[in-house]
């Protein structure tokens, strides 16, 4: 009895650890069939968790390189059209210096100004047709989700007067400081003063507020104002923001101007980052004649000594020295988002590298190591089916001992 209870006994182990030896080799041929050392939560309920996470995030990274080449796209695009309007305008300087010359007759002028006028028209085609899918780049909707518009009387031989424009609040915060410009001295500087003309005016008031904006910070990031000559010789001042925002220009009329919503905005906010807010916002000013100062040009005009009235090609110079800085300061704006975007996509390609890497850590098979166990299981499956074997003999033996 007890050779025959022992005998089964060992029979049975042998079994036991071959049957467990055949599981660790059949979990050792997944993992190195599959790649992957976490096949299913039980093989690392933990470690599943983390590479769940990571791959999340690396995907995540990935979408947004993609997201910063497009953007990339977007603003090569608008400067390209803008590269063009600048060819456009220094053509039409040349045009208003080669009229400012008395040995050009009524009709060479005609000639000049009918060329300036279609070139003034081509800029607006541009404005309104350049696009990246369905969206307009150049028409001012690109990223500008508020804007306001308002005109300020100022004539140009009114009595001489200083100007203060002031942003204070934007998304119904109010800002901390206030972003001004204080006091912008808008005369001629002579003895006695006048006002500048409308043009020259614009300009000064564009320079201090873009100096206020760059002085503001993050405030500068958010707005863009622009200060312009109406049809009417009128300082017309616009705004334009990813949020809503109240400007007030003293001494000129405008009072606690509210932003209205852009119904046809285009959101300019781009996803660079696998988390939410992770954004890079990109707004692009309305380039047009009108923006720019040149709707109410004409060539032709002759000056008048009486008045002290400059000619039409003498204004023409002037708004055109401040429209061609003005794309270019745009121009200027777009090529540090690109140089931004292509940073960030670099920066986006190492996290995608380290983190994957990291989830390769948990989650991936280590090949060599897997190997050493699947053979160490083979030479223990081997073993154990021979020792179940013997086992299994070894009843034979007793079956021996009744003959």
């Amino acid at each position: 009895m007890g050779l025959r209870i022992n005998q089964n006994i060992a029979a049975q182990n042998a079994y036991r650890n071959l049957s467990v030896t055949d599981n660790q080799m059949s979990k050792s041929l997944e993992k190195l069939s599959s790649g992957f050392r976490i096949n299913r939560a039980a093989d690392d309920a933990a470690g599943l968790s983390i590479s769940e996470g990571l791959r999340a995030q690396t995907g995540g990274l990935k979408v947004a390189v993609r997201n910063a080449q497009d953007a990339i796209s977007v603003v090569q695009t608008a400067e390209g059209a803008l590269n063009e309007v600048t060819s456009m305008l220094q053509r039409m300087r040349d045009l208003s210096v080669q009229s400012n010359n008395a040995s050009l007759d009524d009709e060479a002028k005609q000639a000049a100004n009918g060329e300036f006028q279609q070139l003034a028209a081509e800029i607006d085609r541009i404005a309104e047709t350049t696009s990246f899918g369905k969206s307009k780049l150049l028409d001012g909707t690109f990223g500008n989700t508020h804007s306001t518009s308002s005109t300020a009387p100022i004539a140009a031989n009114a009595a001489p007067t200083t100007t203060t424009i002031n942003i204070a609040e934007l998304g119904g915060s109010t800002l901390t400081p206030a972003l001004t410009t204080g006091a912008i001295d808008l005369t001629d500087g002579k003895v006695p003063p006048t006002t500048l003309p409308a043009h020259e005016a614009v300009s000064k008031i564009n320079d201090a507020v873009s100096a206020a904006l760059k002085a503001g910070g993050k405030h500068g990031d958010e707005i863009s104002f622009s200060a312009e000559v109406a049809s009417d010789g009128a300082i017309t001042f616009k705004a334009q923001g990813s949020t809503a925002f109240n400007v007030e220009a003293t001494d000129l009329g405008i009072t606690a101007v509210d932003a209205t919503k852009n119904a046809t905005a285009t959101p300019g906010a781009f996803q660079i980052g696998a988390n939410a807010g992770e954004t890079l916002d990109v707004a692009i000013n309305a380039v047009s004649s009108k923006t720019l100062g040149l709707n109410n040009l004409d060539l032709t005009v002759a000056a008048d000594p009486d008045t002290n009235t400059p000619s039409g090609a003498a204004k023409a110079m002037d708004a055109l020295d401040v429209a061609i800085k003005s794309v270019s300061d745009t121009r200027a704006k777009l090529g540090a988002h690109q140089n931004r975007f292509e940073h960030t996509i670099n920066n986006l390609n190492v996290a995608v590298e380290n983190l994957s890497a990291s989830e390769s850590r948990i989650r991936d098979t280590d090949m060599a190591q897997e190997m050493v166990a699947f053979t160490r299981n083979q030479i223990l499956t081997q073993a154990g089916t021979s020792m179940l074997s013997q086992a299994n003999q070894a009843s034979q033996n007793v079956l021996s001992l009744l003959r």
